[in-house]
């Protein structure tokens, strides 16, 4: 029995199987490899602006404790359920991992849409979910990140809320928080620029020219819209965006100045233009180089994996990919180079490991330093996942997640069961 279900924790279930049995892991150790360590479910009863009161579900979810705290972003989600949580929990697990970090995986969130709320209920639902949650993290214990529909002012609330429990300020409570406060550089921008340098990567083993490649970019938030853009500075054509409220497509590129002094101003796509509108599903089936899903999980499927017309799919989302999808690609003929997500979008973890790094020691890196330190990490596990995928016969995501489950099992073989 377990109280995590759904189709994103069946979803982390499976990759995990596929997993452990290319490891041989005996049947008896991969409940306690998989199964979180804790999970942690409470109300969020919030006064809103009309006088009322409404009780929104929060969530956390820490995986493992056993290579150090637990790290993982707090998401705002209408859909949100503790089976997601769990599931992205566990990928946070073999992320770390396998990017080297001293974590274990974690996630969080609260069951409401950011967008229905005033700045002022945001505000309380932030605070009230960080008061519920205190006994429970900590700079040693778990460390809160953004994630969808939360962002560096969420961060900041959670970490005034810390401490003026606390009674003096303790910035490495959470990352992505802003500049002033004790955030770093480059933390925001970093999953989307990370997405674009490994995708250079990808397009020089594929001998792909950035001059004449193109890409679409699935998702237009914290993580796509940086992507785009860095993608674009790289000298690839843009041709299709989407978010949740639009999408669109046009051979001869899109201007992506353009489109995000339209985000900046309206928060979302929708109203950019009406003469190159797409239909949404439409958008990931179109032909490009770079395919870059980075908005939520499932979104590749074996319904449509057979019409994916790319040469890199980047998965700039968490578990944008289901397993079916992957059977799918097995069994095409046409060569695709995989950047799957626990390596394509570590790149907020890892800064977030940075930014924690500098609050705890109270010195800061310059923008310059923490890129270099982060090319340098994914440079490392590009290699490690290549290596691996290529001595074994391997998919890359095979190889990537082996090599963060490798980690983990190591690190709770050696400390044991207790008592």
């Amino acid at each position: 029995m377990t109280i995590y279900s759904g189709p994103v924790f069946d979803m982390a279930r499976r990759q995990f199987g596929v997993i452990a049995d290319y490891l041989e892991i005996p049947e008896a150790e991969r409940d306690w490899l998989l199964q979180p360590k804790r999970a942690i479910a409470v109300s969020c009863p919030v006064r809103r602006d009309d006088g009322g009161v409404s009780v929104f579900q929060g969530y956390r979810v820490q995986h493992h404790l056993a290579l150090g705290p637990t790290k993982g972003g707090t998401r705002f989600s209408a859909s949100l359920d503790i089976g997601e949580v769990a599931a992205l929990a566990v990928w946070m697990s073999w992320k770390c991992a396998l990017a080297g970090l001293p974590y274990g995986g974690a996630k969080g969130g609260v069951a409401v849409d950011p967008y229905t709320l005033s700045r002022r209920e945001l505000e309380g639902v932030s605070r009230r979910y960080m008061q519920e949650m205190i006994p429970f993290v900590g700079p040693q214990v778990d460390v809160m990140a953004p994630d969808m529909g939360t962002n560096e002012q969420v961060m900041a609330w959670f970490m005034d809320t810390y401490s003026m429990y606390r009674g003096s300020a303790v910035p490495e409570i959470v990352t992505g928080k802003p500049v002033e406060l004790g955030g770093t550089l480059g933390r925001r921008e970093a999953t989307g620029r990370g997405l674009a340098f490994l995708v250079g990567r990808a397009m020089e083993r594929m001998g792909i020219a950035p001059g004449g490649a193109t890409a679409i970019v699935q998702g237009y938030g914290n993580v796509g819209g940086v992507a785009a853009r860095a993608l674009s500075e790289r000298g690839l054509r843009v041709l299709g965006v989407s978010d949740h409220t639009a999408a669109y497509h046009d051979p001869g590129g899109l201007d992506i100045d353009a489109i995000d002094r339209h985000v900046a101003k309206t928060g979302f796509l929708a109203g950019y233009s009406t003469q190159s509108l797409i239909d949404p599903e439409a958008l990931l089936t179109m032909p490009c180089d770079v395919l870059a899903p980075c908005a939520v999980e499932r979104v590749v499927t074996h319904v449509n994996a057979d019409q994916i017309k790319c040469r890199i799919l980047a998965e700039g989302a968490n578990g944008p990919t289901t397993p079916g999808a992957d059977l799918v690609f097995e069994q095409r003929k046409t060569e695709m180079f995989v950047i799957p997500d626990i390596l394509c979008n570590a790149g907020g973890v890892i800064v977030s490991y940075f930014e924690w790094v500098q609050d705890l020691q109270q010195y800061y890196w310059g923008e310059s330093e923490v890129a270099e330190k982060l090319h340098l990490a994914l440079e490392r596990s590009l290699h490690n996942v290549e290596t691996r995928a290529k001595r074994d016969g391997l998919s890359n995501r095979t190889a990537a997640m082996a090599i963060g489950v490798e980690k983990v099992r190591k690190a709770m073989q050696l400390r044991g069961l207790f008592p």
